[in-house]
């Protein structure tokens, strides 16, 4: 299944652990997703990168899409998501959770913030690749999303 939109979504992975950047980017690719993707290891390198592209003049290039663990060195996850939803020219970017935490404390909190969807990093790779299948249907063909309007 294609995307509604022609160019490839671009999708900002914010991961600290290498290992399960490759991961996420291997059963992305594996879902068959249209995407294109950048990469920041914490909060802080987040928060540069979407206050760059407003700086740059790149206004239209928000991502569609923020994948975001939550436990990040310098500036946790929940730090970002709060800057990210409390701030009017980023705030309608989808948020989506992807840690290994399914602490209740962390689900409320995330949700209390503004999170878009909290998703418990999936233990096996098929089923990591399951969940991105399933994600780009939901996210990239049924949800409309603001940068389309």
């Amino acid at each position: 299944m294609k995307s509604k939109r022609n160019s490839p979504n671009n999708i900002l992975i914010v991961e600290d652990d290498e290992d399960d950047y490759f991961l996420i980017k291997e059963a992305m690719e594996m879902a068959q997703m249209n995407y294109r993707h950048s990469w920041v290891k914490d909060g802080e390198e987040l928060m540069d990168h979407l206050h760059r592209l407003k700086k740059d003049g790149k206004d239209g290039t928000n991502p569609s899409l923020i994948i975001l663990d939550l436990n990040l060195p310098k500036k946790s996850g929940r730090e970002a998501l709060s800057e990210i939803k409390s701030n009017p020219e980023l705030r309608s970017i989808p948020v989506l959770i992807l840690t290994t935490s399914n602490a209740r404390e962390d689900i409320s909190r995330s949700y209390d913030l503004g999170v878009n969807s909290f998703v418990q990093k999936p233990l096996r790779f098929e089923q990591m690749v399951e969940f991105f299948s399933v994600m780009n249907k939901y996210w990239f063909h049924f949800v409309k999303l603001p940068q389309e309007e």
